[in-house]
């Protein structure tokens, strides 16, 4: 039977350093404050807004909202964050996705301050992923799978890595990660041709390929790691991820549950953003 790595664990005790470093930084007189930009009332914005409102009160980060309707003007918005952008008070900001398909989003992320941008979702923090000059921060659902690894001492270093998923958001922000783990990483697709045999190479494999339950018993073998970072509402009404969990259990080694696994620390990570942010403020 699988080591279950638990995120709701791992968000525990990254959440007991945060409420530290919070109670740190307001002995400097400076309170991590959190701006939580949303459009439209999406239920899956509605819902990562509540949580991240949780987390952040745990930790002791000042939130504030602001919501604006679906057919909010393109200007509109960008007025919205250059505000934020100029606000001293506000040391990150959250904008919720997807936007409305009239905004156009790269120009509307790109509008945001790197300092300020908590979940990597400007250009300039995508380049310093790239280039490890730590400019803003990396994507947190990434850097959430990084965690659990911390968390439970698994070292990628000389592993072979195998990364299902290439979007921006998650898998190539992951791949590059890993490689600078010191792991061999391949990053794969929809397009992969024989995905599963490659999936049974890896000793670290993380599926992000946003298909529910897509990866079954023949990706895996004993001996692996499986970060599963994908999380659907299954035909019977209950959670689940990108791997069948039932099969992997039986012959893994060591597996992210769904829910309580990477999406329980992702919202940790997004404090962890915005008090490092408001940290490098103070300096």
């Amino acid at each position: 039977m699988a080591k279950l790595l638990s995120g709701t664990e791992a968000a525990r005790s990254l959440t007991d350093q945060l409420q530290l470093r919070c109670s740190e930084l307001k002995k400097r007189g400076v309170i991590p404050s959190l701006c939580i930009l949303r459009v439209g009332s999406d239920p899956g914005d509605l819902s990562y807004e509540k949580g991240a409102g949780k987390r952040c009160e745990m930790c002791g980060i000042r939130l504030k909202t602001i919501h604006l309707s679906g057919d909010v003007l393109q200007e509109e918005l960008l007025q919205v964050i250059r505000q934020q952008n100029e606000d001293p008070s506000v040391h990150g900001v959250l904008l919720l996705r997807p936007l409305p398909s009239g905004i156009d989003a790269h120009l509307t992320a790109n509008t945001l301050l790197p300092s300020k941008d908590v979940d990597g979702m400007t250009d300039l923090s995508l380049s310093g992923l790239i280039t490890g000059t730590k400019t803003g921060f990396a994507p947190c659902t990434a850097e959430a799978a990084m965690a659990i690894l911390d968390h439970y001492g698994i070292d990628a270093a000389g592993k072979r890595a195998v990364v299902i998923g290439r979007s921006l958001v998650f898998g190539k922000p992951a791949a590059l990660m890993l490689t600078q783990r010191n792991a061999t990483v391949t990053l794969c697709h929809s397009k992969t041709a024989d995905l599963p045999s490659i999936a049974r190479q890896a000793d670290l494999l993380v599926v992000a390929c946003g298909q529910a339950r897509m990866a079954g018993r023949d990706f895996f073998r004993p001996g692996q790691i499986v970060i599963d970072v994908g999380i659907h509402q299954g035909e019977d009404g209950r959670l689940c991820g990108d791997v069948k969990f039932d099969e992997a259990q039986g012959i893994v080694d060591a597996i992210t549950p769904v829910p309580g696994g990477v999406g329980a620390v992702t919202t940790t990570i997004l404090a962890k953003h915005v008090v490092e942010a408001a940290d490098k403020a103070d300096e």
